[in-house]
């Protein structure tokens, strides 16, 4: 049996394992799905590249699926789409089964995932918890083990949310970078389809495909340096659960730890742009998509009662503050913008807890609006954001976002690793020390200088001629001395991205220092040294550049060191 159809089968067996019938909407035969997957095993066995053959997924209700009903979460509002979604089609096309269509807060007006007739969808980690909305089907079907990843939408935090309180990751593209048609829209102008999965690299390889062919923009210009991290003052974030603050400052540690350089941030006008969303006019747009509908239909048991109480109220919202607001909103944007300067990203908890499914059957308004504090404004201002997990508080997945400007979606996620992947050490000698002509490579690649040491003393140094000028390190069984050295932090994709560049004769080796710990480190190969300086004696390449009469004089040189 082969990948794509013995990974369908393993998603039906978990389904029934799990037993969570609120996840879906509407499931496809397994008969429909293992003739589909068997048809791509066999393109595969022909020799044709499909860069998602072996993976299934699930796609939130309000998402064009051809042969299901799209509802919105609502239905009576159902109607069967002739094609796939944009997004959809194009994760087929990469050899991706899609399984069905998950539930959702009805017309995608929700953060807390129990606004549905089809029933509240519970937490993946503890049931007596809220899931997150609106994309709380997709972000539990990712959770559970049965699909690989799964699509959402993002108008207020639903992509983010959900994946706080579930333990995943969510991708919230830049708005426009992926399309929105075949999307039944919350507010159409503020709208985005996300990726929800256990790991960056497989969110971002769905969104990479999804944003195809369409040609991407460019990310705003950053000069080197580690990644700059705004990060608010603890008494602006406001009331948290308990224990969140603590966690919340754990990332922001774990963030300066990895190398990353902490600012502070003005966090009012982002919190006073998400107050807009539901309390003033834009609102209103909701009505525009949807509010004809629920005119027609009050009463119905379809109805979600909040949901519809929230779009007819929209109903009546005059023009004019609509203007008013969104003068207001751009106001708050160039205050929002400015306070994060140069700054790569916002680090902001997700939410600012995670409330039980009886909390918000008691407070469904209160309970539902705390939730956006963070992420409502994301949208607003045009920006990108990617949510991840950061631990656990009280037995539940903690999570935090990082929120940056727009068209810097894969900036987020290599900024995200710091948090998903310990950062790795490095040591070197030469042209990477600090002022050095090569430094300015790990610094723009997250790099921070841990501290100056030496190796044992059981090393050789020599002078290469190459362009800039950098030495040789080669380990001796006789002549060594203590060389110079500066240990490093990368990220680890950092780390790889260097060794990628890392010209002959360098080579990554395992580097003793004085303490007897070994690192990786720049080694050279022992044949480049034929004909170079040996320069052991000045016990260091920044000595060595100094010139002048070696310390050392009497010391033989030789080239053939090992």
């Amino acid at each position: 049996m082969s990948g794509a159809l013995e990974r369908v089968r393993a998603a039906y067996a978990r389904i029934a394992q799990v037993d969570r019938p609120e996840v879906w909407i509407d499931l496809r035969p397994q008969e429909d799905t293992e003739a589909e997957a068997a048809a791509i095993d066999a393109r595969i066995g022909a020799g044709e590249r499909l860069p998602l053959a072996g993976t299934v997924f699930a796609v939130k209700g309000n998402i064009d699926v051809a042969g299901l009903p799209t509802t919105a979460g609502c239905p009576s509002y159902a109607y069967r789409p002739e094609a796939d979604a944009p997004v959809v089609a194009r994760l087929r096309a990469a050899g991706s089964v899609v399984l069905g269509t998950t539930n959702l807060d009805q017309f995608a007006t929700g953060l807390v995932g129990t606004r549905s007739p089809y029933g509240a969808v519970r937490n993946a980690v503890d049931p007596a918890y809220v899931s997150g909305g609106s994309s709380s089907g997709s972000a539990v079907a990712v959770a559970l083990g049965i699909a690989d990843f799964a699509l959402g939408t993002d108008t207020a935090g639903s992509g983010r949310v959900p994946a706080a309180f579930n333990g995943i990751v969510g991708l919230k593209p830049t708005p426009g970078l992926v399309p929105t048609e075949g999307v039944v829209p919350a507010c159409a102008s503020l709208d985005c389809v996300t990726v929800f999965a256990r790991t960056l690299p497989d969110a971002e390889q769905a969104l990479s495909l999804m944003a195809a062919p369409a040609e991407p923009a460019a990310a705003p210009p950053r000069s080197p340096g580690p990644w700059r991290i705004a990060i608010p003052d603890a008494r602006q974030l406001g009331e948290l659960d308990k224990g969140w603050a603590e966690a919340f400052e754990e990332a922001a540690v774990r963030l300066a730890d990895a190398g990353a350089a902490l600012l502070p941030v003005d966090l009012e006008p982002f919190t006073e742009a998400a107050a807009m969303l539901y309390e003033g006019a834009f609102v209103a747009e909701r009505y525009a998509a949807v509010g004809a509908f629920v005119d027609r239909h009050v009463g119905s048991p379809d109805l979600d009662p909040t949901v519809a109480g929230i779009i007819s109220r929209a109903r009546d919202v005059p023009a004019h503050l609509l203007y008013a607001d969104r003068e207001r909103l751009a106001a708050l944007r160039s205050r929002a913008l400015a306070s994060l300067g140069d700054a790569d990203a916002l680090l902001l908890p997700t939410a600012p807890g995670h409330p039980s499914l009886a909390e918000v059957a008691a407070d469904p308004l209160g309970a539902n609006a705390r939730l956006g504090r963070f992420t409502n404004s994301t949208n607003l201002f045009g920006l990108a954001a990617v949510a991840v997990p950061a631990g656990e508080v009280a037995g539940l997945p903690f999570g935090v976002m990082l929120i940056g400007p727009a068209f810097t979606d894969e900036r987020l996620a290599r900024i995200a690793d710091l948090l998903t992947s310990p950062p790795l050490r490095v040591a070197v000698v030469g042209a990477h020390l600090s002022g050095q002509p090569l430094n300015g490579q790990l610094l723009a690649r997250g790099g921070r200088l841990l501290r100056t040491t030496t190796t044992a003393p059981v090393y050789r140094l020599y002078a290469l001629d190459t362009a800039p000028p950098k030495p040789g390190l080669v380990r001796s069984c006789e002549g060594g001395t203590a060389i110079e050295a500066e240990v490093w932090l990368l990220p680890a994709e950092g780390l790889g991205s260097l060794l990628a560049a890392l010209p002959r004769p360098m080579a990554l080796g395992s580097v003793e220092l004085a303490d007897g710990s070994f690192v990786p480190g720049f080694l050279c190969e022992p044949e480049a040294l034929n004909g170079a300086r040996e320069i052991t004696a000045y016990g260091g390449w920044r000595a060595a550049l100094a010139g002048g009469p070696s310390p050392h004089p009497s010391r033989r040189e030789d080239t053939g060191a090992s």
